[in-house]
């Protein structure tokens, strides 16, 4: 199976002059942990939720939480945004791009074309959503051959 047949797509992205608070409020809202950061067509970066609670200021501040809140507003994803980033193609053999979550400790990259556009994510979630799925029911009716010994099978 390949990776174009997991992803998620098409994906949330942001650009790097978002505010912390909006990308913290688009991520919350979707449900999801990590946003690949686009300037035009162009992956530039990653930031995830761990980049967002890192930015905010610490329980023990003398900045009163409307201080703070002021402050974080003024930071945007380019300054805490991860710029190396571990991507993957539509076409990268699912248990490969498995391999390389696991070796690279990260829970989903983003999924690149030949062009270079973010087409998709892949998470960790999506690849065990693959292995979690049921496969499909037999449609074989039972017949009086298939009830257990001392048991008979409706008529």
């Amino acid at each position: 199976m390949n990776v174009a047949a997991l992803m998620t797509s098409p994906p949330v992205s942001v650009t790097p002059d978002h505010s912390l608070p909006d990308a913290a409020r688009l991520m919350r809202q979707r449900g999801i942990r990590r946003l690949p950061v686009l300037d035009g067509p162009r992956l530039v970066g990653i930031v995830t939720d761990r980049d967002l609670r890192e930015a905010m200021p610490g329980r023990v501040t003398t900045l009163s939480m409307w201080e703070a809140t002021t402050q974080l507003a003024g930071v945007c994803v380019g300054e805490v945004m991860r710029r190396s980033v571990v991507t993957t193609t539509p076409d990268a053999n699912a248990r490969d791009a498995a391999y390389t979550l696991l070796r690279h400790r990260i829970g989903g990259m983003p999924v690149v074309d030949d062009s270079g556009a973010v087409v998709g994510m892949l998470t960790v979630t999506d690849l065990l959503h693959d292995y979690a799925r049921t496969p499909e029911p037999l449609t074989k009716e039972p017949s009086r051959t298939d009830a257990p010994a001392g048991l008979e099978a409706p008529l």
